[in-house]
């Protein structure tokens, strides 16, 4: 006997790109017979002689050989064509469907063609038999779980069933469980008409009409469903849809036991388990099409029509589990290893672990301490000088003691802060500022945390200093003595005063408003009372939400009035200089009201006419806008919204979706506060023949441009986001409407890769025909066109949701993704949270529908679009960890958009992977949007985080950033854009270079040195005499910076070769630390340990940061050993290899 036996060792190889048959092929559906052909691949024919005389019934195998090409056309066909020749008659009356069509010449025709029809099912099924192996069986097992991964207990069976038993005792009535409650009883409480399903599968088996059960049967149920062998779980998924079929056959509410039980599903019975499972993940969509789902497993697992299926099928089917997932990725790249080796990458020494973690936390944060220790520094300074002032009066300090100097100390803090904190929300200023080389060294993307922290510094200032006045200096004045008085007089009119009139006095009353007004405006602004989660009864209720905040906060005018007054009316100073109020509020006062007119003034000129309102699922309103002449912006930026029919002072932010190319203006809205909802409704009540259910972007031909509201615009405002173009990668991650900063920059990477195609396409022929010219074009280009080009090669997007109807609204932005962009540079990643995770017997059969019909059609059953969606949530680990292992020394960028919680675990994933992969940088940011979404970017780098960035490296165009920890729980708004942790560059001299005195000087000897290198090997500096050698000192090992600088020397290698150069690398590091970084990073120089930094202070290197950073410094030394450059530049270390390369190109 003939037979064929495949192997599971290698996976199907075929294209998401193919043809679909133009005809019904007879024993397969869409996808069946493209497994088959492809996994024919891999059959061999087995020829097996079957003795009848021998009474063992031997076996001998006569021949094993490659699977012909007829083979794999009657696998390809489903009917497996053998010669029976050599077959004894007892196999040919056990397997009579294996006779060829010739041997049956008797039978009638109709007979002919059941009996073809049979004996293709039945060829299709030997076929998979002999095609299931224990690895595809534990695949296949691993996606089909009725326990939860989350069901209370974990992988703890013992534990799991304790849960079950205790819900047992709560939920039984005299010690019966109804039907009804098996679900909550067994974890399912969500999914109940899933449960019950299961119920009715399990009684059915007991050939029993049960609508309750005890303790013992829910044992012998649970024992069922959590058997771990897949066999036993197929079973309870076949049972289930047998049973359904019954239901529908019968239309009986309760399970009917079947005598003719043929183990045969029907169209019916697979479309109530399709409804069931639609109904457990919460999918009203595929509820409303399981009748054509349905249509198309049947079509896929029936092909001969015979109107069901059978338990074989539904095991081929899940045992092509993983096929068919992974044929529905068209946008997904050839997989590539994810685990490296990176447990030797963690130093082993337990302080040497302390010392890089310390030195990891001061370096993420050194922008924003320095920032913080000069503001501390600033207000101790003042602090102190103005109560030393106070103190040595001695008239004053004999009636008020140290109330005074104290009081007086806390009010010039007091002043400082009132200047500082309107400088984080001047929003032109700080957009422009990003632009510049001060980017480098300010944290910009910290100002609304750097403005709440001098906000808690006012409210302790007003505390210290109000309290004093009131509970010490005050008193002690009323009730002081005439002679210790009289030196005072002359400051209150020779009139000793009394309590009353300090309180009701110019100061005093002007004090007393500024501290009532603050402490509304400071108590509206809390996160709670801001937040609305504050529930107070009518009318008090109104003193909550963001409106009470937004106009509580327009108080602070009034404040500053009132702080002018109270510091022009002091009792104890007299000339105009020691009144200094105004010296430090003048300038921030002015610079912040030249902000708020520009605003004014520009929203008139960038008044906008909506063209286009459509309103999607999940109350989100798309409003397409026009084009204010003149209006710039880049992708991942944000603009402010007014709406004068709703109020003329409010304004809301919200990120901008349309790309900086496009020729209107688009913004999503959700409407989840009271200025959105009533947007959507005054939109509605204006024209309703505007809105559309849903618009896709490309339609801008068909604009309805009828009158609608008027809105005013203010921005751009500039976001961490808008720096994307300095990431070789991207990572974007949006959280729901979190995903709208990244549309825009989606559809700009698009619109740019869609640009330099046609421009390539149209110069072809020319740089045919000039092929030097063009050449020599392209070498001359000067750096500055260079820095022009696009960075970024690859994008990423996941974005994670909660509702099924959210994929509407970005649904056009999908599909011209998924069809312009053909070389797979952006991979869009949906996930859908409400359906349970994938390998759930829950989600099971929603994943093989949804791999049928993309395989069909093209199109994803739950988003509408080209891109998969997968379920759950995703394993951020092994996202982070391909992204590093596909992206090798690169620069990525993770830009995250939602809500706070997952901002913690993408920052601690990004350092974890930086010190652990060979990516070169892992930035992250983040940043508050509007109040219905938080965006948050995050900027990783890989190796440390970030000894010291760098404007954009030459060799790998990046720039490298430090992560910022946050300083708060989660991410806020205040009407005003901030961040909740960022980054930015750190800067660079202007030129790129500093030349600092050493005491190695250029054309001097520089002095002898012995040291081990990575192999504890002694290393004398006399070895490198007799050719040019390049040695540079870096600060450590394993820092990104340096990490960078050793790879650019490593890339650069062969040229130092050729130019008869050594390279030699010090820091230091032990040698240890040595070999791990040279392995690491696969550098071919050496690399010399100074431990003690015994050569460096020698050698004369200067250090960096006030002394806290070992200096980076490269000396080029002629043949003879004679200095003839000394290069040092911390934050651009690969302009180490350019300078050195060319002075070697002149010896």
């Amino acid at each position: 006997m003939a037979s064929t036996a495949s192997s599971s060792a290698k996976r199907s190889s075929y294209t998401p790109g193919f043809e679909l048959p133009s005809s019904p092929s007879p024993v397969g559906g869409a996808m069946l017979p493209k497994f088959l052909r492809d996994l024919s691949q891999d059959l061999v024919e087995v020829t097996l002689e079957l003795d009848d005389d021998d009474d063992d019934g031997s076996i001998v195998v006569c021949s094993v050989a490659p699977a012909n090409d007829d083979l794999s056309v009657a696998a390809e066909n489903g009917i497996l064509r053998r010669s029976l020749s050599t077959t004894s008659r007892s196999v040919r009356r056990t397997f009579g469907w294996l006779k060829s069509a010739s041997s049956r010449t008797t039978a009638s025709n109709s007979e002919s063609v059941v009996e073809f029809t049979l004996s293709a099912r039945e060829g299709r099924r030997m076929k998979a038999k002999l095609q299931r192996t224990r690895s595809s069986a534990q695949r296949a097992l691993n996606g089909l779980r009725f326990i939860s991964k989350t069901t209370a207990g974990g992988n703890d069976a013992a534990e799991q069933w304790q849960q079950v038993e205790a819900r047992f005792e709560s939920l039984a009535k005299d010690g019966l469980l109804a039907r009804a409650d098996f679900g909550e009883c067994i974890g399912m409480g969500d999914s109940e008409e899933f449960a019950v399903g299961i119920f009715d599968a399990l009684a059915r088996r007991r050939r029993q009409k049960i609508t309750k059960i005890t303790i013992e049967e829910l044992r012998d149920f649970w024992l069922q469903i959590s058997d771990s062998s897949f066999d036993a779980r197929l079973q309870i998924f076949f049972d289930m849809w047998v049973s359904l079929t019954l239901i529908s056959l019968y239309s009986q509410p309760l399970i009917r036991a079947d005598s003719n039980d043929d183990g045969r599903i029907t169209s019916e019975g697979v479309q109530e388990l399709i409804t069931l499972s639609a109904s457990a993940n919460k999918l009203s969509k595929l509820k409303e099409q399981a009748e054509e789902y349905a249509s198309l497993i049947m079509e896929e697992l029936d092909p001969e029509n015979f109107g069901y299926i059978e338990l074989w099928q539904l095991e081929a089917l899940l045992l092509q589990r993983d096929v068919y997932i992974n044929y529905s990725r068209p946008l997904s790249t050839a997989s590539v290893p994810w685990s490296q080796n990176t447990s030797s990458l963690k130093p082993k020494n337990l302080v040497r672990r302390l010392s890089r973690s310390l030195q990891c936390l001061a370096l993420e944060n050194w922008r924003r301490g320095w920032i913080l220790l000069l503001w501390v520094v600033a207000m101790a300074s003042l602090f102190v000088w103005k109560f030393y002032r106070y103190r040595k009066n001695t008239a004053t300090f004999q009636v008020m003691h140290y109330c005074l100097p104290v009081a007086k100390g806390a009010a010039e803090t007091l002043k400082l802060n009132m200047a500082l904190i309107l400088l984080p929300v001047c929003r032109n200023t700080l957009t422009w500022l990003r632009s510049t080389r001060a980017r480098s060294f300010i944290p910009f993307d910290d100002n609304i945390n750097f403005h709440k922290i001098i906000a808690f510094a006012i409210a302790i200032g007003i505390t210290i200093h109000a309290g004093n006045h009131l509970a010490c200096d005050f008193p002690r004045l009323v009730n002081s003595s005439p002679e210790k008085f009289a030196p005072l007089s002359s400051d209150f009119h020779d009139k000793k005063p009394t309590y009353e009139f300090l309180l009701t006095g110019t100061e005093g009353a002007t004090g007393i408003l500024m501290v009532i007004l603050i402490a509304i405006s400071f108590t509206l602004a809390a996160h709670r009372f801001r937040r609305n989660m504050v529930r107070l009864p009518a009318p008090f209720n109104k003193l909550t939400g963001f409106n009470a905040f937004w106009y509580s906060h327009h108080l602070l005018g009034l404040v500053y009035i009132l702080l002018i007054i109270h510091g022009s009316c002091l009792y104890l100073a007299h000339n105009w200089y020691e009144k200094t109020t105004w010296m430090y509020i003048s300038v921030p006062l002015l610079l912040y009201v030249a902000e708020r007119s520009l605003r004014t003034c520009r929203s008139k000129h960038y008044a906008v006419k909506m063209l286009k309102v459509s309103v999607l699922p999940g109350n989100v309103i798309s409003l397409i806008m026009s084009k204010p002449p003149g209006f710039k912006y880049k992708s991942g930026q944000y603009i402010f919204l007014q709406c004068p029919t709703i109020s003329p002072f409010e304004w809301h932010p919200f990120s901008i979706t349309s790309a900086p190319g496009d020729e209107y203006l688009s913004v999503h809205i959700r409407t989840v506060g009271d200025w959105t909802r009533e947007l959507k409704r005054v939109i509605a009540e204006e024209d309703d023949s505007s809105v559309v259910h849903p618009a896709r972007f490309a339609q801008m031909q068909n604009l309805d441009q009828r009158g609608q509201p008027r809105l005013f615009v203010d921005g751009p405002y500039g976001a961490p986001a808008q720096d994307y173009q300095n990431y070789d990668v991207l990572l974007l991650v949006g959280l729901g409407i979190g995903a709208t900063p990244f549309i825009s920059i989606l559809r700009d990477l698009l619109d740019r890769a869609r640009t330099a195609e046609e421009q390539m396409d149209s110069n072809t022929e020319t740089s045919r025909s000039d092929d030097s010219l063009s050449s020599f074009m392209s070498s001359s280009l000067t750096p500055g066109d260079k820095k022009k080009s696009q960075k970024t090669t690859n994008a990423h997007f996941y974005w994670v949701t909660r509702e099924p109807g959210s994929f509407e609204w970005f649904k056009g932005v999908m599909d011209e993704v998924a069809e312009m962009d053909h070389k797979g540079q952006i991979e869009l990643h949906n996930y859908l949270t409400s359906v349970y995770e994938e390998g759930d017997a829950r989600s099971t059969l929603i994943t093989m529908v949804q791999a049928l019909n993309h395989a069909k059609h093209g199109v994803d059953i739950l988003s509408g679009t080209r891109v998969r969606t997968h379920f759950a949530r995703p394993d951020w680990k092994q996202v982070f960890t391909k992204i590093a292992s596909k992206h090798p020394y690169s620069t990525v960028g993770v830009f995250y958009c939602g809500m706070p919680m997952l901002a913690k675990e993408l920052k601690v994933l990004s350092h974890e992977l930086s010190q652990k992969t060979t990516t070169r940088s892992c930035k992250y940011a983040s940043e508050a949007k509007s109040a219905d979404a938080t965006i948050q970017t995050y900027r990783n780098r890989p190796a440390f985080p970030s000894l010291l960035p760098t404007q954009t490296p030459k060799r790998y165009p990046s720039s490298q950033t430090l992560p910022i920890a946050s300083g708060s729980s989660h991410s806020k708004f205040y009407g005003l854009k901030f961040s909740t942790s960022s980054t930015l560059p750190i800067p660079s001299s202007s030129s790129g270079k500093m030349f600092i005195s050493a005491k190695v000087d250029k054309g001097t000897v520089p002095p002898a040195f012995t040291l081990k290198d990575q192999d504890g090997k002694t290393v004398s500096f006399s070895k490198f005499k007799g050719k040019p050698v390049v040695l540079y000192f870096y600060p450590a090992d394993e820092s990104p910076s340096c990490t960078k600088q050793a790879c650019a020397f490593r890339d650069s290698y062969e040229q130092f070769k050729k130019a008869g150069a050594e390279v030699v690398g010090i820091s230091g590091d032990d040698p240890s630390s040595h070999k791990e970084f040279a392995k690491k990073n696969r550098l071919p120089f050496t690399l010399l340990s100074d431990e003690g930094n015994k050569v460096r202070k020698e050698w004369g290197v200067p250090s960096d940061l006030f002394g806290a950073l070992p200096g980076r410094q490269t000396y080029v030394l002629d043949k003879n050993g004679v200095v003839q450059l000394i290069y040092n530049n911390q934050f651009q270390p690969e302009k180490h290899i350019d300078e050195t390369l060319k002075l070697l190109q002149s010896l």
